[in-house]
């Protein structure tokens, strides 16, 4: 049976897409409290099927796939912008695939301006009724407003109508920061993109007899299986381990491991492997709403995930990618070091480098030490860092991290930093070692 929160989240997905949501509805509806309404909501925005914008309210929006997770809806845009809408309220949940900057002439302009356009421009009321037959939404940019028929076009071919009180260029740049952002989110796995789904894996009852297990190893020849009440929620983690020498008449809840660890759709893959290798676990469950079960992850597939991520592009450079970028590798007989030039963008308000980026400089360099050692991915457990002396803006800087020790799970290693021949700074970082062939 379903619990009110899940049936105001089933309500919420059964709504059409650009509906309007509001805590209060819901609460009479559904005949819930607000309190229970307004968590119910906020997990569908989690979940990427609601938008609240302010001065308009909360809609139903379409969940977007990942391969398209680049786009942005208007109503997202809003936000953006911190805008408010003049018209068109009902397309808010609509894509935009790309946007316009109005600053040429008329003519010029309409040739780049289609369906699902955005079109920027200020106090143009032709182009905002011009764009609007074109089939694109139109940003207003310097907070102007714009005539009532164009409002009412708007309204009738659902096409939203945004003002905003900032200037074209900072609009501009706002979207692109946005796309970008989501660019690089794009790039990160997480546990949704791997799992095995529940209908595709097996799991035990509470109830069910230890005998249960037996049949399922001898069927999938797998040994660990999670194990959920009634209603569907993990309440527990069952093993070879657990069953040595246990009659098969046992209950699954007296031998099972209780409380075990869980992740969400949106833990990282990475964060995932740490855990899985760090805790010396083969199996984890993926919980949804309410903590019930909706699949699993095996360590096998978390690691060929690790090792599929290693071989696709980037696209959107994260700061550390910024920083990284600027050291330069230099290789020896036995050794290898770095060296790295001080960019104004590396520095503190002193102008001296800040203690962030020689960090990630540093922990880069210990990676790069590491994986000529052993190949696969290495995560930071802690770095002790002793900072001996400022490096200013412009100055170079030289890394030379030494190897003290490598086992099959762990590494240590220690870096110095050198200026104008002189030690700077040093440091001290233990790592995990994720081994993709385990």
């Amino acid at each position: 049976m379903l619990t009110k929160h899940e049936q105001i989240l089933q309500h919420i997905i059964e709504l059409d897409v650009g509906s309007k949501i509001s805590v209060r509805q819901i609460a009479k509806d559904l005949t819930v409290s607000e309190g229970t309404a307004y968590r119910a909501i906020k997990e569908a925005e989690n979940q990427g099927i609601v938008s609240t914008i302010e001065r308009v309210g909360t809609i139903r929006i379409e969940r977007q796939a990942k391969s398209n997770i680049e786009k942005l809806t208007f109503a997202e845009v809003v936000n953006i912008v911190e805008g408010q809408v003049l018209g068109g309220r009902a397309g808010l949940h609509k894509t935009l695939h790309k946007f316009v900057i109005g600053a040429m002439k008329l003519e010029a302009m309409m040739r780049y301006v289609d369906a699902g356009s955005l079109l920027i421009v200020g106090n143009r009321v032709n182009a905002h009724e011009l764009g609007l037959k074109a089939g694109s939404a139109i940003l207003i940019t310097g907070g102007f407003d714009t005539e009532e028929e164009v409002k009412r076009l708007a309204d009738e071919l659902e096409l939203p109508v945004i003002s905003t009180s900032y200037d074209t260029f900072t609009v501009a740049t706002m979207i692109n920061k946005a796309i970008h952002d989501r660019l690089i989110k794009k790039d990160i796995v997480l546990a949704s993109d791997i799992l095995i789904p529940i209908d595709e894996t097996h799991y035990l009852f509470q109830q069910d007899k230890v005998e249960r297990w037996h049949e399922l190893n001898r069927e999938t020849m797998h040994s660990r299986y999670p194990v959920v009440d009634q209603s569907n929620r993990v309440t527990g983690v069952v093993t070879s381990k657990d069953i040595i020498g246990v009659p098969e008449d046992t209950n699954i809840e007296k031998v099972m491991t209780r409380s075990p660890l869980t992740v969400t759709e949106k833990t990282s893959v990475a964060a995932c492997a740490h855990m899985m290798i760090w805790e010396g676990i083969e199996l984890l469950p993926v919980t949804g709403s309410s903590h019930k079960l909706i699949g699993i992850l095996t360590r096998q597939d978390v690691l060929k995930a690790m090792q599929m991520m290693q071989k696709q592009p980037q696209v959107g450079a994260t700061f550390d990618d910024l920083i990284t970028t600027e050291l330069k590798e230099h290789k020896y007989e036995n050794e290898v070091n770095f060296t790295c030039k001080i960019t104004p963008q590396m520095t503190n308000h002193l102008g001296t480098v800040s203690y962030g980026v020689l960090m990630t400089l540093v922990t880069e360099t210990a990676r790069k030490a590491l994986r000529r050692i052993k190949k696969g991915d290495v995560v930071v457990e802690n770095v002790t860092f002793y900072y001996i002396k400022p490096v200013q803006i412009d100055s170079e800087i030289q890394f030379v991290p030494r190897v003290l020790e490598v086992s099959r799970k762990f590494g240590k290693v220690d870096v110095e930093i050198y200026h104008d021949g002189k030690i700077a700074g040093k440091a001290m970082m233990m790592a995990q070692l994720i081994d993709h062939r385990s």
